[in-house]
This record gives structure tokens, sequence and C-alpha cells, in this order.
């Protein structure tokens, strides 16, 4: 199929070609990936997934995992959209970008903004490389809070029939999850909340919600993320992120912040050059302001069930969180007193060590909280393996710094106070406690023993 802008002639005409091989015409960064050529886009960071990156190794992955980590990189990302511009329409796909609100604290300090309009610079950036629409996340962190909050209600209930009902850990973190499954094995992942991380929430979102709302199929759509770790590359490649109908995942593409930025370095970005726009929301049209949720390490999981814990479990209204620092900064608790006795223990474990400590408490009986936020990286998402760090892999302290502090003058949503949530509850899921709701927000967790998880693993 021809667009109806070109004659037949000019669609099989062949471009006249520079000494590189590639069309005078092509897409700079296209040529720059042509297959076999040498050039200094050979040098950018190549995708990469290791667990040492926030935890411990990447011995639990396999040589195809890699390889479909491999191929989660600019080249991938760049093939999509030079087919785009193509006569044969029949190879097109719209190209969407998902971007973590983690990230954008990282391109705020590097270009002097505040997170908000570093937002829109972003979004600019992004529309000029030809992505149609660049999604703000928040509605899929507000999902995913929900969900692990009607989990922790929940299993709270059910406590005296569950053994595993408690502790309960957040699911949001892709490190984490994928040293519980395939480490940690069965002792572990009961405790688990199966609630979605706010990416893969969002890939149900794209490929579903707002696919049938353009009158896309899935694989019709390309969808980018843009994060702050390397292990979102390895979340987007869960067997249960693919739709054996239409042979798409939920998330194509990963690309780290710091991947972005080398785009923007190659293309001799001006920040003051590119067109600001607003982020955008699934409901196609709608643009949306750059908000957060409480937290600044992650999407504020514990801050948000701990308040609403209190008031459904124990009526009680909390306005101010007091964080206890425990043995670092990075573990901290939060507890609820009523009458002079603990009626709610939350906790926050940020980083292997901490993650390693809990464990053997938890396998020796002596870990008695009621839900803890895991996350794998030291200080949480901003410190993300695929931001601010040295060539040596150490974070950039003045630069975390600066982006926590950029980060808290965001302004606070909570997931209740979305308009949308509770229209994409009643008309898209079909209610809250639906089948559908289970399916398209909810995953499947593998203990080790399923997962055949090599036998030389060492940790």
């Amino acid at each position: 199929m021809k667009c109806e802008n070109c004659t037949k002639s000019e669609c099989s005409k062949k471009k006249k070609k520079n000494e590189s091989g590639a069309s005078e015409d092509a897409d700079p960064l296209a040529v720059a990936f042509a297959d076999g050529e040498e050039n200094e886009f050979h040098r950018l960071t190549e995708a990469r997934i290791f667990l040492s990156d926030c935890m411990a190794c990447g011995n639990c992955v396999t040589s195809e995992e890699g390889a479909q980590i491999f191929a989660q990189n600019q080249k991938a990302f760049f093939k999509v959209l030079n087919l785009n511009k193509k006569c044969d329409t029949s190879l097109h796909r719209l190209v969407v970008a998902s971007v973590s609100p983690q990230s954008v604290p990282y391109f705020a300090v590097k270009f002097r903004l505040s997170v908000c309009e570093a937002a829109r610079k972003l979004c600019g950036f992004l529309k000029s490389l030809g992505v149609q629409h660049v999604f703000d996340t928040t509605i899929a962190a507000d999902f995913s809070i929900l969900e692990t909050q009607r989990d922790f209600i929940q299993r709270f209930r059910r406590q005296t029939q569950d053994e595993h009902a408690f502790p309960m850990f957040a699911s949001a973190c892709p490190g984490w999850m994928q040293y519980a499954e395939r480490v940690l094995g069965d002792s572990v992942t009961p405790h688990i909340c199966t609630a979605k991380s706010t990416q893969q929430i969002m890939g149900s979102l794209v490929k579903g919600y707002f696919a049938s709302h353009k009158n896309l199929s899935p694989d019709k759509i390309f969808h980018l993320t843009i994060a702050p770790c390397y292990d979102r590359k390895m979340e987007a490649l869960r067997e249960d992120y693919y739709t054996a109908l239409y042979k798409c995942r939920d998330v194509d593409c990963v690309l780290t912040s710091g991947e972005i930025m080398q785009i923007m370095e190659q293309r001799n970005f001006s920040i003051k050059e590119v067109e600001a726009s607003p982020l955008e929301n699934v409901f196609a049209g709608n643009t949306c302001e750059f908000v957060r949720h409480e937290g600044i390490g992650s999407d504020g999981y514990l801050a948000h069930i701990f308040r609403h814990a209190a008031k459904e479990l124990f009526d009680m209204d909390v306005k101010e969180i007091t964080y206890k620092t425990l043995k670092n900064k990075d573990f901290q608790e939060v507890c609820l007193e009523k009458d002079g006795e603990t009626v709610l223990r939350f906790a926050a474990a940020y980083g292997f060590r901490n993650i390693q400590n809990m464990v053997l408490k938890l396998r020796k009986g002596k870990f008695h909280y009621h839900f803890v936020e895991v996350l794998a990286c030291p200080g949480g998402c901003l410190n993300g393996k695929g931001q601010a760090q040295t060539l040596d892999g150490k974070p950039e302290r003045a630069t975390l710094h600066e982006m926590e502090e950029a980060y808290t003058l965001v302004p606070v949503q909570s997931p209740e106070n979305n308009p949308h949530i509770q229209e994409l509850y009643l008309n898209w899921l079909e209610g809250a406690e639906s089948q559908k709701t289970r399916e398209m927000l909810h995953t499947k967790l593998v203990p080790v023993s399923q997962a055949g998880a090599r036998p030389d693993m060492k940790w």
C-alpha cells in the first residue's frame, strides 16, 4: 500500500546514497544504526541488566533473556520511527511513550529546569523524534497503589486464616521481584502483593483501553517506556505481559533516562529550541500537569496505604507520618498506636543489604511488620542505575540530592483524587472486583521451583 502523497515511481525510486550507504534524507540516527556501520553511535551504552546494578548479580538472566534485553535499545526505537516515515502504511505503528515520574527530575537537574517544565520539554523532544503521544503515568501509579491498598485490607481481615498474610511486601520494584522469584522462592512470594507495577499497568492501559479507543489492534502500537533503571527492561519480558493473540508485549521497549540523554546529546539537543508540549493521559486529547504521589524514593505506597488502613480499620485520621530510622537511612518504620497498643507497623526497606536482613529475620520468625515497601536501589527509584551514575557505576550524589530537592516541589495528588480512576474501574474494568481487573492490573508470581532457575546461580 502506498501513501496518497506520492507516486508509485517516487516510492520505488532508489534514493541517492551518501558514502555511508544511507539515503541523503535519512534520519541521522537511523543512519548511525545501519547494519555494519561503525561510528559514534556504537559507543552508546547498550541495553543491559544485572541485578548487581541494584542488588547482587546477573546470574539468573538466561542467554535468551539477555538477547531480548539487548534488543531493547535505541536502535529498536529508531527502527520503528524510520518505518513510519516510509510509504508502506501496513508497516506503520502508532508510537507511544510513557514516562516514569522518577525519570523527569534527572532531566530537570541536567537542564536546570523545574520538574514540571522538564516534563514538558522532554515531551516536546520525544514528539520531535516522531513519537505521537507522550503519556503521564500517574494514573497507572494510582491503580497500582489502590490495588495494593485493597490487597492489604483483605489480608488484614483474613490474617487469622492465612499464615502468609503478613508481612505483605510491595510489588512495584522489578529488581526485588526478580530476586524474590528466582532466589528466595515460595518462602517469600506468597507475601508479595500481586498488583502490577506502574510500568506494566501503563502497558495494560496503552495496549488495552487506549488501543480500543483508537480502534487499533494492540500490535499496531509501539509502546516505549522511559525509566530510571535497567531492571524495567527485564520486567517487560515477563511471560504474562505478552499477548499471544496479537503477538505483542504490553511494553515493547524500555529506555533508561540515561539512554534518552545520550540520544539528546547525539542530536545536539537544544533545550531552548525544542517546543514544550504538555503530557497527555490515555483519555485521547486530554493533557495534564505533572504531579507525584507522596514519597520521594518511590510512588508513596507506604504513606498512602498507612493512612488508608488507619482510617478503614481503626477510624483514625493520620495527618502527618513520622518515620523512625533504624539501622540506616534506607530502613525506616512507621507505627500506629491505639489505646497504648501498636496496631499497624509498616517499614520501608531499600537496598540489597536491608532486603537480605529482612528476609533473614522473616525466616527466623522475627520480622513483625504488616507492610513493607521494598525497593532494590538504595535511596529508591531516583537512584536507579539508568540515571545519575558516574562512568564507574557510582551514584552522582550531588545530582541525586538536587533531584530529590526538585522532586519535593512537584504537587502531590492522592490516587482517590484522580477523576478518571472510578470511570475506568466502571467502564473499562467492569468493576473493582471483576475478573478483568484481576487480568489487567495484577500479575502471577512464579517462585524459583517453577521458574527453572539455574543450579549454579550465585548470590
